[in-house]
């Protein structure tokens, strides 16, 4: 993926520019003095099952907590 970086204050003045770009599959820095702050990435679209078995949730995820998580350190 082509990546450019853009000042912040170029960027509030060409945000539609930048969108068009970020929708071609570039991604874009926002800088401030140089500095990267924040990224601007294309929206992608989930594929389910892509990393089956990766993931998981515990037995007791839906368990209630026990008092002592709600009175620990009181």
């Amino acid at each position: 993926m082509e990546t450019e970086t853009v000042d912040v204050s170029e960027a509030q003045a060409n945000l539609r520019v930048l969108l068009d770009r970020v929708s071609a599959g570039v991604e874009i820095i926002l800088s401030e003095n140089e500095k990267p702050i924040a990224r601007l990435l294309p929206v992608s679209e989930r594929i389910a099952g892509l990393h089956t078995g990766l993931i998981w949730t515990s037995n007791d995820f839906d368990e209630p907590l026990p008092n002592e998580f709600w009175t620990e350190g009181k």
